[in-house]
């Protein structure tokens, strides 16, 4: 059996790991990953890197590689490849699952304004601050690059690419991130907006306890929506589940339990 992880998340590394582990008889596991984020974290098992060329190439990948089932665990806004590979699947009869963590939920003394895009979130800014951290990756800068009389503390892996901002200062981190760091940053950057995509996870999460303890708005970008007709689970446990339920996979044998 050959399951391909669409990939490049803690999720899908999790579970590469879980089906790598151990001496299931006869399953490889390939993940893929975009080559967007300059060294990035391997995964366990054989690991593919760069596009596919779309639905069409994607399709032909399956077929030539005798793929059995997909699990896309991308980025909660990598809504393209999700796209490509709903599509794919639907082409070669491949079963997809999708993985996909569950977004953030506000809490009592959050103030969240939630945006349907990038290009919404820039036209919420100048009413809410003036110094403003903006967490939403290197891609999608020119949506505030006309903001001139901003100030923004840009987070990312990699170095953005024009156009972006006049006035930014780039700061290159991976998470995960701390609480006690986060409140640094705000304070040293006396930053007084935050914008952030819903990627959920634990690993960035703290800059959303920061702001809320510092009375801060926050403008958060909804993600785009799983391609109909596709199930859905939430971590690499119940990815696992699901693969064994619909392919009969055994028990990894190096378990306790077996």
């Amino acid at each position: 059996m050959h399951v391909l992880i669409l990939g490049g998340t803690t999720e899908a590394r999790r579970l590469a790991e879980s089906l790598s582990a151990g001496t299931r008889a006869g399953l490889k596991v390939t993940s893929s990953l975009a080559g967007r984020v300059g060294a990035p974290r391997l995964p366990a098992g054989d690991v593919r890197v760069g596009g596919f060329g779309g639905a069409e190439g994607l399709a032909r990948w399956l077929r030539e590689h005798a793929v059995d089932a997909v699990v896309d665990a991308t980025h909660p806004f990598a809504g393209t490849i999700s796209s490509n590979a709903a599509a794919a699947a639907a082409a070669t009869g491949v079963p997809l699952l999708a993985l996909s963590r569950p977004g953030w939920v506000p809490v009592e003394g959050d103030a969240w304004h939630e945006a349907g895009s990038l290009e919404y979130a820039a036209g919420l800014l100048p009413s809410l601050g003036r110094r403003v951290f903006l967490t939403t990756g290197r891609l999608g800068l020119s949506a505030f690059a006309a903001l001139g009389d901003l100030w923004f503390l840009v987070r990312s892996v990699d170095a953005p690419q024009a156009p972006a901002p006049a006035r930014m200062e780039v700061l290159l981190d991976r998470g995960p991130f701390t609480l006690q760091a986060e409140r640094e940053l705000l304070r040293r950057h006396a930053i007084d907006v935050l914008v952030t995509k819903d990627s959920g996870g634990e690993a960035t999460a703290p800059k959303l306890t920061a702001a809320r303890e510092a009375g801060l708005p926050v403008i958060v970008v909804r993600r785009p929506p799983v391609p109909t007709g596709i199930p859905v689970v939430t971590g690499p446990e119940a990815a696992v589940d699901w693969l064994a339920d619909r392919f009969g996979l055994g028990p990894d044998r190096t378990s306790p339990d077996t």
